[in-house]
C-alpha cells in the first residue's frame, strides 16, 4: 500500500469525522479490504483506525469548546458521542478536567493532532 493510499485514508477519516466514518466506509473509499486497511493504518500512523478516531473526535471536540459557544450537547453530537455525559466522562479521561472548566479556565491539554505520514523504513535483508 502506497504513502498516498495511508495520506488519502487519514484525509477521508478527517473529511468525514462528524458523519460517523467506519473501517468499512475507509476500506470501500480506497479499495482495500478493511482487514489490510486496518493493518497498514495502524503499521504507519502507530495507533489502530478506532483510538485513531476517538483521538481526533475529542480534539476537535476540544477546540470546538474553547473556540466557540457552542452547547456541549451540540458538540457531543456532532462529534458522535450518544450524550453530553458520555462527552464529559471522555473529555474528562481523556484531558483531566470537564468541558466546561476547559471552556472557562486557562487549562493546557495534550490534542492529537492529524499526522504527517512518512513512509515506514521496511527492514534490510
Amino acid at each position: 500500500m502506497s504513502i498516498s493510499t495511508i495520506e488519502n485514508m487519514v484525509n477521508w477519516i478527517e473529511d468525514n469525522i462528524t458523519d460517523n466514518p467506519t473501517l468499512a466506509g475507509m476500506s470501500d473509499y480506497v479499495g482495500y479490504s478493511p482487514f489490510y486497511c486496518s493493518a497498514k493504518f495502524r503499521e504507519n500512523i502507530g495507533i489502530t483506525f478506532k483510538k485513531y478516531l476517538s483521538k481526533r473526535r475529542l480534539t476537535l471536540a476540544a477546540a470546538e469548546v474553547k473556540n466557540t459557544h457552542s452547547r456541549f450537547l451540540d458538540i457531543a453530537v456532532k462529534y458522535g458521542f450518544s450524550s453530553q455525559e458520555a462527552f464529559t466522562r471522555a473529555f474528562t479521561d481523556a484531558y483531566g478536567c470537564t468541558p466546561y472548566q476547559f471552556r472557562k479556565q486557562l487549562i493546557i491539554v495534550q490534542l492529537y493532532m492529524k499526522p504527517d505520514v512518512i513512509p515506514v523504513p521496511r527492514a534490510q535483508v
